[in-house]
This record gives C-alpha cells, sequence and structure tokens, in this order.
C-alpha cells in the first residue's frame, strides 16, 4: 500500500517564498508509484492541504490529519520542506514526535540548536572545530559597540541570530555602517550574531546517513558575483556560480569531508544536512548548519547528490525510507 506522505511548505520566515518552491519540486519529483504526496502549507494564520488546484483543506492540528472527498487522510512520512520557522527550528519536530508521526529531518534538538548560530558556532567550536570570532547582541540589552569594535575586526557581518537564506544579513565595512545594519537584521529576528569576515573561498558540504550508511557528496564552492553570497545572490539567477564539485586542493577536500562527518554525528543531525565553511591558506573556518537545505532543482543538494549518482528522484525516496527507518527502530 502506498505510504501517505505530507510535504510541509511556507512558514513564517521571509523563506517562505523559497520552501513552497522546494515544495513543489519535491512534490513534482517524489516517486509516486510507492508514495502519495500532499502539500500541507503552514503559516502563522493557517494550516492547510493544498489539492491540484490549491483548493484548501483544513488541517486538525490535533492529530495532524485532513478530511479529504469525505475522506479522513493519516500521514505516514512528513517530509519537511520549510526554510527557518518553525520547520528548521525544531518547533514542528517536536510537535511530530509528540504525534509519534516520523519526519526526514534532524531531531528537534538538533533543529533548534543548529538554527541558533549563536549557540551552534559555540558548540562545534568546543568540539575544536575553528570558526570566526564574534559577538552576540539581544534586542533587549543594550549595544555596546565599544565592545563589538574592540572584539572583532572590520570588515564584519551582521545577521539574524535565527535565520537562513542570509534574509536580513549585511556586511560591514566601515563604523558608521553598523547601525543600519542592526536595524535591518533587528527586523528578522531579536537577537543578531555579528562576525568576523574571513577571507577565503566558501564551500560547502552535503552529509547525509542513510539507514545506517554514511553518505558525504561531493564538495560545491559558491562563488558570488555581488560583494557576499546574500539572498538576492543565492536566488537571482547569474549573481552567483556553484561549482560542484569544487576545484579545491585534495587536502582541502580530504579536511572539509571528514569534518563534515565530525560535525554531523557531534550534532547528532539526521536527514541530508548541509554545512558550509570558508577556506584560506591558514584554515578551514566553519560557518553553520543548514539542516533543511534548499531542494529546488537549481538547488546545491539536489546537484550534488546528482554528482555522486543519485537522482532527485531516487534522493527524496532515500530521504523518506530514512525517516522511516528510524521510526522503526
Amino acid at each position: 500500500m502506498k505510504k501517505n506522505i505530507a510535504i510541509v511548505a511556507g512558514g513564517y520566515s521571509g523563506e517562505y517564498d523559497i520552501s513552497i518552491k522546494s515544495a513543489g519540486v519535491v512534490k513534482k519529483n517524489i516517486d509516486k508509484k510507492i508514495f502519495n504526496p500532499f502539500i500541507i502549507s503552514i503559516t502563522q494564520k493557517k494550516w492547510v492541504m493544498l489539492d491540484e488546484e490549491n483548493n484548501e483543506y483544513k488541517i486538525n492540528k490535533n492529530n495532524f490529519t485532513v478530511k479529504y472527498n469525505d475522506h479522513k487522510i493519516k500521514f505516514d512520512c512528513v517530509f519537511i520542506a520549510i526554510h527557518g520557522i518553525p520547520g528548521e527550528d525544531g518547533r514542528l519536530q517536536g510537535y511530530f514526535d509528540m504525534l509519534k508521526i516520523p519526519y526526514t529531518t534532524c531531531g528537534h534538538t538538533t533543529s533548534a540548536l543548529t538554527m541558533n548560530k549563536n549557540f551552534c558556532e559555540r558548540i562545534v567550536n568546543s568540539y575544536g572545530v575553528q570558526t570566526a570570532p564574534s559577538v552576540y547582541v539581544n534586542k533587549t540589552n543594550k549595544i555596546d559597540k565599544i565592545k563589538i569594535f574592540d572584539t572583532i575586526k572590520l570588515p564584519f557581518f551582521v545577521k539574524p541570530n535565527n535565520g537562513g537564506s542570509s534574509v536580513g544579513m549585511s556586511k560591514v565595512n566601515t563604523k558608521e555602517e553598523l547601525d543600519k545594519a542592526i536595524k535591518l537584521a533587528f527586523k528578522e529576528n531579536d537577537e543578531i550574531l555579528i562576525s568576523e569576515f574571513v577571507k577565503g573561498r566558501e564551500i560547502t558540504n552535503g552529509v547525509f546517513r542513510y539507514k545506517d550508511e554514511m553518505i558525504v557528496f561531493p564538495i560545491t564552492e559558491v562563488i558570488s558575483k555581488k560583494e557576499f553570497f546574500d539572498y538576492e545572490a543565492k536566488y537571482t539567477s547569474g549573481l552567483s556560480e556553484e561549482i560542484t564539485p569544487a576545484q579545491i586542493p585534495e587536502d582541502i577536500e580530504k579536511q572539509c569531508k571528514a569534518m563534515s562527518c565530525y560535525i554531523y554525528n557531534k550534532l547528532n543531525c539526521k536527514g541530508v544536512v548541509r554545512i558550509d565553511y570558508i577556506f584560506n591558506k591558514d584554515e578551514l573556518y566553519f560557518l553553520e548548519v543548514n539542516t533543511v537545505p534548499g531542494l529546488s532543482e537549481a538547488s546545491i543538494i539536489p546537484k550534488q547528490a546528482a554528482e555522486y549518482g543519485i537522482t532527485i528522484k531516487k534522493l527524496f525516496t532515500m530521504m523518506i525510507e530514512d525517516a522511516l527507518y528510524r521510526a522503526s527502530n
């Protein structure tokens, strides 16, 4: 019998549109011989299932079921395609844990930790992984600009502490630019992280423990045609170049892949995770963990999987199989 798969999309953050695109790609490419896919749109106002004509059917949040064509649909697995809140920060994971419904991502604790850039950086750094110097700022506390400039050197990045896709992120080159950057970041989140700029090449590596087998995808180098890899560069054709496999020194490739596995295991990650780095002649620096990476045809993970020899349809099947496997063990 086919498994009913809920592809949850949308969310509460600036990544809403990207999430909807990812969900559409998942539904288009999912193996319909073995799965019945349903897109579930989640916003702060409503949770609804969308049919082929975009008609809405209200989700019963008490048990995550929906009435459709006079039948109650129960879901065997949830494919989480929400980037940002509440799909990447642990909220939905905790909800599905209570309902005992398997899902494709990390658990609620790991998701909450990795979404919080400040906590994640400090924990990863405690495991011996190099990170850039940074300062954490909370909206409720007075901003100590003297401390900021004493702790980290210009230029630096100001970014929301909980968020993705570089939404609300700015590069600050002069002291005069700081106030504007902080204001922009606070529009997205009440906490921000200010991180020193590390000159180097940006690379990213997908990792996936499929059942009990660790799969490390080829590394991608990201080259932005803007000053840095911001939201516009990520999602506007022609503003960035993504090279898979990355043309990087062999020792950096080995170090990056080993570090990705190390971080994945130390943080108890599940499902497909993408880890970003900067490297230069001195060091490989950890940037962040993406526990719900983009999944459109143009996204990095599907490209890495294809280079590895896994089609996008097969990748989605493996992600669902892995979620069901973890739930049964």
